[in-house]
């Protein structure tokens, strides 16, 4: 799975004023990401505003990146939730022919333990037809998933290629690092820790901020791999300021901001997010403009 290797950024579902899916703008999007040095796309995940999209919406949205894409850099599908056999059955139904990987979130809600984690991906494991991300973001999840949980189904399963780790927990990460199978990914889900992840050794990262700064921050990942720290830092402290920005209310209310401002998509959210405030808006689009 070379392919994991590098910056892959969760595409955001733009929104007509009216909430209907805006597939011109999505279209956009994802050649803005394509031109700037992006290594592959991540379709319906949280940054999708997944929760809120119906069985339609979700088909039109894989649809337009499919066609917008064209074959021309690696997508990975969101496919997770907390009823384990609700993901199963989508595994062993849809059609994924244009899809390197799934990326499949922990559990969330139920708040199950490590070994209810553990089953839980064994299902999936066993049930995909294509590699497997797994995805620990507790902060939306409210369960860690342990790095011995994650190094027993990386071990256990040969498919399950590669961890998100969006813990925000630079030690955690570290662990995973040390301890993997050769061949196995471990992937920045938290865009402030995304190099330090990459100069200890993981494999990049899956952004939000990149999404909007797609040429500065897939560069910075580009320097780490290679080493080339300084060069790399001196990118993630151009782009520290607007990462906090972005999630200061709320993802992906901030990176559509962003998006309004360099005139790619509507900033519409569906409830129960709502728009940034003025004062964010203003330091986000002056930040956009200046960068």
């Amino acid at each position: 799975m070379q392919s994991l290797i590098g910056t892959g950024v969760a595409l955001v579902t733009p929104f007509k004023k009216d909430y209907s899916v805006d597939v011109d703008a999505l279209s956009k999007i994802v050649n803005f990401q394509i031109e700037n040095g992006i290594d592959y796309l991540v379709v319906l995940g949280t940054t999708a505003e997944n929760a809120t999209l119906s069985q339609e919406e979700k088909e039109l949205v894989i649809a337009t990146v499919i066609n917008a894409n064209n074959g021309r850099l690696p997508l990975v599908l969101g496919v997770g939730g907390n009823n384990t056999r609700e993901v199963v059955e989508e595994l062993k139904t849809r059609d994924f022919s244009n899809f390197s990987a799934i990326l499949s979130v922990s559990p969330y809600y139920n708040k199950p333990t490590q070994e209810g984690i553990y089953q839980h991906f064994k299902a999936i494991a066993e049930a995909a037809p294509i590699p497997v991300i797994l995805y620990n973001v507790p902060g939306r999840t409210s369960s860690n998933m342990l790095p011995s949980t994650v190094l027993r189904l990386a071990n256990d399963f040969k498919n399950v290629v590669a961890i998100k780790e969006a813990a925000g927990d630079i030690v955690q990460a570290m662990k995973l690092i040390q301890n993997k199978p050769d061949g196995f990914h471990v992937i920045s889900g938290d865009d402030m820790i995304t190099l330090p992840m990459v100069l200890a050794g993981g494999s990049g990262v899956i952004s939000v901020i990149g999404e909007g700064f797609p040429k500065q921050f897939s560069d910075m990942v580009r320097l780490g791999l290679e080493r080339k720290v300084d060069e790399a830092y001196k990118i993630h402290y151009q782009l520290a300021e607007a990462i906090d920005m972005i999630f200061e209310q709320g993802n992906p209310a901030g990176i559509k901001e962003v998006f309004k401002s360099l005139g790619l998509s509507e900033n519409t959210v569906r409830l129960p997010l709502v728009n940034v405030n003025q004062d964010l808006a203003d330091r986000l689009h002056n930040f956009s403009q200046n960068l």
